[in-house]
């Protein structure tokens, strides 16, 4: 197994001096696991990294004016990734045709240099891919294969993006399931999940395929370290490791409260969350969760040692507590943002109704800090502010980034016409230290989808109709 980055591993160790001196604060946090199989920079999968972090060691654009520009790609674009070679790679829903479509952005602009169309997900196909160590995309589209996607240079000095790997997963997938997550784990394999609830491994150079069935749905990704992978059902948490031959198996199980039915902003009923790998030593001694329980749901951490509990607390409004989006976890720290009420356009089949039907999106940020011994945990603070993305935190310059939505008559109250807000949070108060207007209108509209940064401050989020890029002015 590669060693971690010399840079990665004085991070942890100033992490844990900071432990043992008795300072705390984002920056200071242990770096989640430096998986050697993805891209490198902190932007290689959705939510950052293999933990589900949703932290960058990148800075943002700070507190200072920014520019913004948007790409029209007549897609919804809830991924964008990038490697080391900082072009951004854009996974996008088509609104005419509903395909995949890929799109390699120009760094400088944002402008679509190249695309290429996959198979319509029928049978497969998913949101959640990322960059592997040479920045090549992985992905399961609607022909039951896994591909890798490499974006190369053409004789003519232009871009193509070109299938390099194919894998098939018919044999190991039913027909009629998913593939909606993907993560590779420290030795190349491929973990992946479906939503009747299937985790598997692949082995991309023998084709080896090996499956378990959890009997249990899956709406989010899964998350890897060196600890194993960690899967949220809509009834439990697990921890799995793969056997010798890569079948995976079952470290522990966690049920949690998935409450009576699914709450309105929220996709399935059961927890919205992507389990988050954190912690002040490793980055990864602890994973947390919420839950769905009613009418308040809880934050929940447990140690990825032994499913100890570290915490488990009411977190968001009483009114309306809620969240689709999985928590930022760094150091002793997880901040959860609330989509209570959030307007998405359509569930998936089979979500079930909403209780209530709808609910008028109010927003809520909340930090919660563990006690130093892992004995316990509290609210640090809870901010009024109504994201309508997936906030990351930079432990570069010590902002949560994230896009703020408005209504026009009734900041709550939802509508096409909304206003929307990029937002540079300050971590250790919760208060917002800068704001810039985005646009107006659904066109704007960042449908709780994550953001990522890249070189130069740059901050890369997608819309319900493209990307945008914003840099600092």
């Amino acid at each position: 197994m590669p060693t971690r980055s010399k840079k990665t591993r004085i991070l942890a160790l100033a992490a844990a001096l900071a432990a043992v001196l008795g300072t705390a604060g984002p920056a200071r946090a242990a770096a989640p696991p430096a998986n050697p199989h993805l891209a490198a920079g902190g932007a290689g999968a959705m939510h950052g990294d293999t933990a589900s972090s949703d932290t960058t060691p990148r800075p943002g654009p700070g507190t200072g004016r920014v520019a913004a520009h948007r790409t029209a790609l007549q897609s919804a674009c809830p991924t964008v990734l990038a490697g080391s070679d900082g072009y951004p790679v854009a996974v996008c829903t088509g609104i005419f045709d509903r395909a995949p479509h890929v799109h390699l952005l120009d760094p400088a602009t944002g402008a679509s240099l190249t695309e290429l169309q996959l198979a319509k997900s029928g049978v497969l196909g998913g949101i959640y891919s990322y960059l592997d160590e040479r920045d090549r995309l992985v992905v399961a589209d609607g022909s039951g294969d896994l591909l890798r996607i490499a974006h190369v240079r053409t004789a003519g000095g232009g871009w193509e993006l070109k299938v390099v790997e194919r894998t098939p997963l018919t044999g190991a997938v039913a027909s009629g399931d998913s593939v909606v997550g993907l993560s590779p784990d420290w030795r190349g394999r491929v973990w992946f999940a479906t939503a009747h609830g299937l985790v598997g491994t692949v082995d991309t150079t023998t084709k080896a395929v090996r499956t378990a069935d959890l009997g249990e749905a899956v709406a989010n990704s899964l998350s890897t370290a060196p600890e194993g992978a960690a899967v949220a059902t809509d009834h439990a948490l697990y921890l799995l490791r793969a056997g010798a031959d890569g079948t995976p198996r079952m470290a522990w199980r966690r049920a949690y409260d998935r409450g009576p039915a699914r709450k309105p902003g929220q996709l399935s009923h059961g927890t919205g969350a992507t389990p988050t790998f954190f912690g002040p030593r490793t980055g990864s001694e602890y994973l947390a969760i919420t839950d769905n329980a009613a009418p308040r749901e809880n934050l929940i951490v447990v140690a990825t040692k032994d499913d100890r509990t570290v915490c488990r607390i009411p977190v968001l409004d009483p009114n309306g507590s809620g969240t689709e989006n999985s928590p930022v976890g760094a150091g002793n720290s997880v901040y959860v943002a609330s989509t209570y009420g959030y307007p998405y356009p359509a569930v998936p089949d089979g979500a079930g109704p909403a209780e209530p039907a709808s609910a008028p999106f109010g927003g809520g940020l909340t930090r919660v800090d563990l006690d130093r011994d892992g004995s316990g945990c509290a609210v640090r603070w809870d901010a009024r502010i109504r994201s309508a993305a997936v906030p990351k935190l930079s432990v570069a310059d010590g902002m949560l980034y994230t896009v703020e939505r408005t209504g026009v008559l009734d900041p709550a109250r939802t509508g096409i016409l909304d206003r929307y807000d990029f937002l540079a949070v300050d971590a250790e108060t919760g208060r917002v230290a800068h704001r810039s207007h985005l646009g107006t209108g659904f066109l704007f509209d960042t449908l709780q989808m994550a953001g990522n940064a890249t070189p130069g401050r740059v901050w890369w989020q997608g819309t319900v109709t493209g990307v945008v890029r914003i840099a600092p002015q």
